[in-house]
């Protein structure tokens, strides 16, 4: 049974859901308004990557929602996929510590706590704050992802204490995620969600990378699915190709996030419907498109399509790049949009 509504601060919204990624406070390609015509449900931003641009002291001064004029769910993700993407790939780039994490880059020395991560998600405004947690690799080794696991399950703790801290007076809380670690290691992945559990959250995400050698992990993402309550809100964070959301739609994950549409779009590759269910295609912009006249798909409602022949796109990323970005982002999101009303039944 998915769960089917999403409610905090005073905004509703249903399930399944995928947030496009605002890394820095916004959606590459596309602009507010933009957003709404799309049906965008939420966007996700990186405190590590706000605080790298100086954004945050701007930000909290009027909120996420007001600085990128987009007033629907914002997930702020804490900084624990950096701890992958760049410290434990390349350990010149920082160090983690028992208290903190200390990334090196740009001449910067960035330090964020468990309790920093929170008020710094608190002071942009957040709808969906998530634990600073200790990200891995699949590949990882077996006692790597032990201490992963461990400070992940500590992390959280210090999370949850800081959380409760802030929120003691407040009437309208943003929702707490915790993020299960593990790898690859059913029995690390099944500690570290009990011990989460116990500490007591919203919603529970996947963590670390869903892929390996450019395969969905399958298997330890419905693991770790099955051992999240139905009851509870199931985030897949970084599951963004469209087959690999299927997949997880039907293993009971109902949040999704990532950067495959509006990078893909970038790069002249578009999502299609080839029906008014659930059949798609992916179209690459080639020199084959220069004369058509059709517009990426019949089954789509985005501005994109209903104003642009795939002809328009294709001379768009030949003569004016950021219009071609303009008008294949928008077309991506809105697929990724459908295919949420899709899977809600629409």
């Amino acid at each position: 049974m998915n769960y089917k509504f999403l409610k905090v601060k005073g905004k509703k919204m249903q399930l399944p859901a995928f947030f496009p990624d605002a890394t820095y406070g916004n959606v590459i390609g596309v602009n507010s308004k933009e957003l709404y015509k799309i049906k965008a449900q939420g966007v996700v931003v990186n405190i590590y990557h706000l605080l790298r641009k100086n954004l945050i002291n701007k930000i909290g001064k009027i909120g996420i929602h007001a600085y990128i004029n987009f007033f629907k769910p914002i997930i702020s993700d804490s900084g624990g996929f950096q701890v992958m993407s760049l410290i434990h790939d390349n350990p010149k780039l920082g160090k983690i510590e028992e208290n903190k994490i200390i990334f090196n880059l740009d001449s910067k020395k960035i330090i964020l706590t468990p309790e920093k991560s929170i008020q710094l998600q608190f002071r942009i405004k957040s709808d969906i704050i998530m634990c600073l947690d200790d990200c891995t690799r699949a590949d990882a080794g077996l006692n790597a992802q032990k201490k992963s696991v461990e400070r992940t399950i500590r992390w959280a703790g210090r999370c949850k204490k800081e959380f409760v801290k802030l929120t003691k007076n407040m009437e309208e809380k943003p929702l707490l995620f915790a993020i299960i670690q593990g790898g690859e290691n059913k029995k690390l992945r099944k500690y570290c969600a009990e011990e989460l559990l116990k500490i007591g959250f919203d919603g529970y995400a996947f963590g670390g990378f869903p892929v390996k050698n450019g395969k969905l992990l399958k298997g330890i993402l419905e693991y770790t699915s099955k051992l999240i309550p139905n009851g509870f809100l199931k985030y897949a964070m970084g599951v963004g190709k469209p087959q690999d959301i299927l997949e997880c739609y039907k293993l009971g994950y109902n949040m999704f996030d990532c950067v495959i549409p509006t990078r893909d779009a970038r790069h002249k590759r578009l999502y299609a419907f080839t029906n008014n269910k659930l059949g798609f295609k992916t179209i690459y912009i080639r020199g084959r498109h220069s004369n058509d006249k059709n517009p990426i798909s019949k089954f789509c409602d985005c501005p994109t399509c209903k104003n642009h022949s795939l002809k328009d796109v294709y001379w768009a990323f030949r003569e004016n790049r950021e219009k071609a970005n303009n008008l294949a982002t928008i077309h991506n999101l809105r697929f990724y949009s459908m295919l949420m009303e899709k899977l809600r039944g629409k």
